[in-house]
């Protein structure tokens, strides 16, 4: 951030309409998370065996968590619905026709191969799907996807040997694939027995980008930076009960991505009010703002950006200095970041021209 942070003689001015139209980069963001009420319906209808309803308002019940175990096992649920390739290609593809919407050039999906693997999906069809998906997305409405492939770590060590072997085999490894996670609980899945398997896909070539401190203390982001060498932490909410801390993900530039709603729906944090979103900007860590699951929490980038913009009381230069701290904490090459970059200085010059 610059110091762009006060809203300027525009006051009284929405913020929504320029967020609609910002370019815009995401990186915290689950694939299966991701299935609009619209396409979790139609997999539902297809599959009758499964425990989610197909009612919309049946739906938004559904949807309704009480805690973070809750919204767990509500996301399994969900998962439990992507059981043919054909299901993945459509999941992926329509997520991309989303996030176009709301003027993503460039995403980071986060992706649990482990799930449907486990469900039966060949390994040789799910890497293809995602992938035509990708290219055909990127074709159509100009999106960028990359994957993160995580472990689910409720599913325990096996499901972190399955999600490294799928992430390292050169057989089996997509183009797009950037980096890798850890997602799941964190109560009870302490980071460090993970550390052999972050070691393989550093090794391979990988980005480390696990989950920490989002239902646990600090600690457990420490064990992501220590044992997991993280370069980014997922959430990172408890972060700010240690100066320590954030003064050292501030001088490494390792940023946090920042999920406001989420963070409320999973009773992470209590309010939006209580969000340390704040207590990050004004330690200096390079912050990035994002939806996790956004139809599981009735919400999207957008939405989440203007959020951001409350908080953290910006003008449009602020907020578009957000978005390229997303651009800037990115795998994205070089040359992608500074097109990006000069996109989103553009269209707010553009915009607040006289």
């Amino acid at each position: 951030m610059t110091d762009h942070n006060q809203r300027a003689a525009a006051g009284d001015r929405d913020p929504h309409a320029f967020i609609a139209g910002l370019p815009k980069a995401e990186l915290h963001v689950h694939h299966v998370g991701s299935a609009s009420p619209r396409i979790v319906s139609q997999l539902a209808a297809r599959h009758p065996d499964s425990a989610v309803p197909t009612d919309p308002e049946a739906l938004a019940d559904f949807f309704t968590f009480t805690d973070f175990a809750h919204f767990i096992k509500v996301y399994l649920s969900v998962v439990d619905l992507v059981r043919t390739p054909e299901d993945v290609r459509l999941l992926t593809y329509e997520i991309a026709r989303d996030m176009a919407r709301q003027q993503v050039r460039y995403a980071e999906l986060t992706i649990t191969p482990f799930s449907s693997v486990r469900r039966g999906i060949d390994d040789r069809a799910f890497m293809d799907a995602i992938e035509d998906a990708r290219k055909s997305a990127e074709a159509d409405f100009g999106t960028v996807l990359r994957w993160c492939f995580d472990i689910p770590g409720e599913a325990g060590l096996e499901s972190a040997e399955e999600t490294v072997r799928l992430a390292t085999d050169d057989r089996l490894r997509p183009e797009g694939l950037v980096s890798f996670g850890l997602g799941g609980p964190e109560i009870g899945v302490p980071r460090p027995q993970f550390k052999p398997y972050f070691d393989r896909a550093i090794a391979a070539g990988l980005r480390s980008v696990p989950h920490a401190g989002e239902t646990t203390g600090p600690e457990t982001v420490w064990d992501a930076l220590n044992h997991l060498r993280a370069e980014r932490i997922g959430h990172g909410t408890s972060s700010a009960q240690d100066p320590e801390l954030l003064a050292h993900l501030a001088e490494q530039r390792i940023a946090l991505e920042v999920c406001p709603t989420s963070n409320i729906a999973t009773r992470a944090v209590r309010t939006l009010d209580e969000h340390p979103l704040r207590e990050f900007v004004r330690a200096g860590v390079l912050v990035t703002i994002n939806s996790d699951d956004p139809p599981m929490f009735g919400t999207d980038l957008n939405s989440e950006y203007a959020v951001a913009a409350r908080l953290l009381d910006l003008d449009e230069w602020g907020i578009a200095d957000l978005a390229k701290n997303a651009v800037e904490a990115s795998f994205l090459d070089p040359a992608g970041k500074a097109t990006l970059a000069a996109e989103i200085d553009t269209y707010t010059s553009a915009w607040l021209a006289p």
